[in-house]
């Protein structure tokens, strides 16, 4: 198989992953989470078994790692207030209580692992300390009282 045709497969891959997986994840912390969870972390390799049965093991981790790049591109470019609404909102579809999520993510960091293999170490910082941020901002409101409704 030529290189032109590995590119290929992988970007059909990348496509396929984005159809019918990704598609069910609306928001980029979701599916930065779930693309890190498909990369072996001794090897930085990535494995879907539906995928590479579709296409191959190569053009498989060749697409998530793709997808898992672009996730990590919309988090870098996200305002705050956007970080805010995603981090509640990937509290929510975990079944978290929002507390008990503030509290492990400041102190376990998970997002640190979630970053894509090869990414610029000044632009994992960036995101990490917009996390850190945001996830003192979502702290903050969970605490702050709700306004007395006006009569």
């Amino acid at each position: 198989m030529n290189l032109s045709s590995n590119q290929n497969d992988a970007i059909a891959a990348a496509d396929d992953l984005r159809r019918r997986t990704l598609a069910q994840l609306p928001l980029a912390l979701e599916r930065l989470i779930y693309l890190a969870s498909t990369r072996d972390y001794n090897t930085g390799l990535y494995h879907h078994q539906g995928l590479a049965q579709r296409y191959s093991d190569a053009a498989a981790c060749e697409g998530l790692a793709n997808c898992h790049r672009e996730s990590f591109q919309e988090l870098l470019s996200a305002s705050l207030e956007e970080l805010v609404r995603q981090l509640h909102a990937y509290a929510g579809s975990i079944g978290a209580l929002s507390s008990n999520f503030v509290t492990a993510w400041k102190a376990l960091e998970p997002y640190r692992v979630a970053v894509p293999v090869g990414t610029d170490p000044l632009a994992a910082e960036f995101v990490f300390s917009n996390l850190k941020v945001a996830l003192t901002i979502f702290e903050h409101r969970l605490f702050q009282p709700l306004p007395a409704p006006r009569a």
